[in-house]
C-alpha cells in the first residue's frame, strides 16, 4: 500500500478547507437531484476540469483552481455601482479576498512561500498572458463556465449580450484553452452563437 506523498496531504488538506469554507455557501444547485452549495460544486468544477486541461497541474494551482470563487457570496455585486467601473472594482475586490483566504490556506497546511505566493498572484490575476499559471487558471474558468454555465446564462440573455461575453471571454484565453473551448458540446443554436461571435 503506498503512503500519501507530502505533497498529497497537503494538497487533500488544502482542498477540504476550501471546500469546508464554500459549503456555507447560501445558495444552493441542483445536480443530480442534490442540492449543493453554488461556491462547492463550482470549485469542484475547476478541480476536474484543470486535471482535464493539465493533468500536470503543480500544487499551487490546484488549490488556486478550488479557491477561485472561495466565499465569494460574501462579497455581493450589489456593494459597488452599476456600470463597468464598479464591475471592475467588484472583480478586483474579490480576487484579493479570493487570494488571502487561499493564502492562508496554503500556509495551514505548510506549502512553500513560493507556493503561497504564486496562489495569490493567480488569484489576483496577476499577468495574466505573461505567467503560465495565471493564463492556465483564467483558461480553465472561461472553460468550466462555457462548459456548466453557458447554457443558463444564454437563457438569460439577448444574443448580442451572449455574443459580446464569448468574445470578451475568448480573448481571456490562450491558444490552448480556445481549441479546448471549440471540442466542448453546444447546442445549435450556441454554436451558431459562438461562430458568429468569433466571426466578427
Amino acid at each position: 500500500m503506498n503512503t500519501p506523498s507530502a505533497h498529497q496531504m497537503q494538497l487533500t488538506r488544502a482542498l477540504t478547507l476550501i471546500d469546508d469554507i464554500n459549503k456555507q455557501d447560501p445558495k444552493n444547485e441542483i445536480i443530480d437531484g442534490n442540492s449543493m452549495p453554488c461556491a462547492l460544486i463550482y470549485g469542484q468544477r475547476m478541480s476536474d476540469i484543470l486535471l482535464d486541461f493539465s493533468p500536470q497541474a503543480p500544487l499551487s494551482l490546484q488549490i488556486a483552481s478550488r479557491a477561485q470563487h472561495i466565499k465569494r457570496w460574501s462579497v455581493p455585486r450589489t456593494q459597488y455601482p452599476l456600470g463597468r467601473t464598479g464591475y471592475l472594482a467588484w472583480r478586483k475586490s474579490l480576487g484579493v479576498m479570493h487570494a488571502d483566504l487561499a493564502m492562508e490556506i496554503a500556509a495551514q497546511v505548510h506549502c512553500s512561500q513560493e507556493d503561497i505566493t504564486a496562489i495569490g498572484k493567480m488569484l489576483r490575476k496577476e499577468q495574466l498572458k505573461r505567467d503560465p499559471l495565471v493564463q492556465t487558471l483564467e483558461d480553465v474558468a472561461c472553460l468550466v463556465f462555457l462548459s456548466f454555465y453557458f447554457t443558463s446564462f444564454c437563457e438569460k440573455h439577448s444574443p448580442e449580450k451572449i455574443i459580446s461575453i464569448v468574445q470578451k471571454t475568448w480573448k481571456k484565453m490562450s491558444q490552448a484553452g480556445q481549441e479546448a473551448a471549440l471540442k466542448l458540446q453546444f447546442t445549435p443554436a450556441q454554436s451558431q452563437l459562438l461562430m458568429q461571435a468569433l466571426s466578427d
